[in-house]
């Protein structure tokens, strides 16, 4: 009676239980995924983009993080078509103040956005655009792209695995994030992946795995044995999940 006594003093006041620490996650190996490796996706890699096209000026409604709110402008409209069926509309914001500006700006980025899977451009229906040295931006069927801050991550060479996190937001989170699959992948991997997946486990786990899992299943020729080896003892349910989506990857898988 008298150790089981001690043994809850200990417990209450001093934290020595060894079963305490078990429960408590190990620390994710990385703050945040889009800076581990510029080669995932590089600018001389196949992009789907295969037709754009002005049709105009009109009233769009957009986020700015400029102003960290939904704004209404008249933006320049290109219609985006690219080789697998899927289409999307670049709204670039009337501060590019000519079509052939806005058009340089729009071609850019629907370039871009090519490159990624075609799962991750199906529910992207519009790309914001907007000038500044704001972050990027996922979600609510659309990319948001802030130039200033696409200039940042162009040096860094991580433009292209930015929009795969962004777009990962676009077309997986709405069906995935609280899929039993994924939360019971959660729950068996030792860990998250980052710090920034764990503090937001319901709105970036996904996001930020994604990346690491077309990574290691197709560009492991580009990372290091390190990463390789790391994402796949840290999250080898995640990985298997994603692995298990019958999800078209084209053109990043060719």
């Amino acid at each position: 009676m008298k150790i089981q006594f001690l043994l809850v003093l200990c417990i209450l006041f001093f934290n020595c239980n060894p079963a305490v620490d078990e429960v408590f996650e190990k620390d994710p190996p990385y703050h945040g995924t889009i800076f581990l490796d510029p080669d995932i996706i590089l600018p001389t890699d196949p992009s789907a983009f295969q037709s754009l096209n002005y049709s105009g000026q009109e009233i769009r409604t957009m986020f700015d993080r400029r102003v960290n709110d939904w704004v209404e402008v008249n933006a320049f409209i290109f219609d985006v078509t690219y080789n697998d069926g899927l289409t999307t509309r670049a709204q670039v914001n009337p501060e590019f103040e000519t079509k052939e500006s806005a058009e340089i700006e729009a071609e850019k980025y629907a370039i871009e956005v090519g490159r990624l899977p075609s799962a991750l451009r199906r529910d992207v229906n519009e790309l914001w655009i907007h000038k500044g040295e704001n972050l990027f931006g996922g979600g609510n069927n659309s990319i948001l792209i802030h130039t200033g801050q696409s200039a940042n991550y162009e040096a860094d060479g991580i433009l292209e695995e930015t929009l795969v996190h962004e777009a990962s937001h676009t077309s997986l989170d709405a069906d995935y994030s609280n899929h039993p699959d994924w939360l019971d992948a959660q729950k068996k991997d030792p860990t998250f992946i980052s710090t920034y997946a764990r503090d937001n486990p319901e709105r970036e786990d996904i996001a930020e795995t994604f990346l690491l899992y077309l990574a290691v299943e197709y560009r492991s020729h580009r990372i290091n044995t390190e990463l390789k080896t790391t994402v796949e003892e840290t999250v080898p349910n995640r990985l298997s999940f994603f692995r298990n989506l019958p999800l078209d990857l084209y053109p990043f898988e060719n």
